[in-house]
């Protein structure tokens, strides 16, 4: 059974950093793309970065900021978030595909000052 449990989450102080890790269980790790999904209250689930293999892709709206990172030795998958801004406010949402596609059951990032 496959399981991804996202944390690292909190309350954080505009320009404050945090790191979000996901620990996936029951799956070939190495063969998912990975990623990390966003949603805000009110509003449609987004992505945020993703990583397969050494190539990375990150929302234009986190470029500069977010990091996302991956331990295929560790089965985890990382988010360190640097400057955020109270528009980074929502649940975080860890994801695997390949293809079938699995989510964890996500982690609250607050931020306000």
């Amino acid at each position: 059974q496959v399981q991804l449990v996202e944390s690292g989450g909190g309350l954080v102080q505009p320009g404050g950093s945090l790191r979000l890790s996901c620990a996936a269980s029951g799956m070939r790790f190495g063969f998912y793309i990975m990623g990390w999904y966003r949603q805000a209250p009110g509003k449609q689930r987004e992505l945020v970065a993703s990583i397969t293999g050494g190539t990375t892709r990150h929302a234009d709206s986190v470029k500069g900021r977010f990091t996302v990172s991956r331990d295929n030795a560790k089965n985890t998958i990382y988010l360190q978030m640097n400057n955020l801004k109270p528009d980074d406010t929502a649940v975080y949402y860890c994801n695997g595909r390949n293809p079938g596609e699995y989510w964890g059951q996500g982690t609250q990032v607050t931020v306000s000052s």
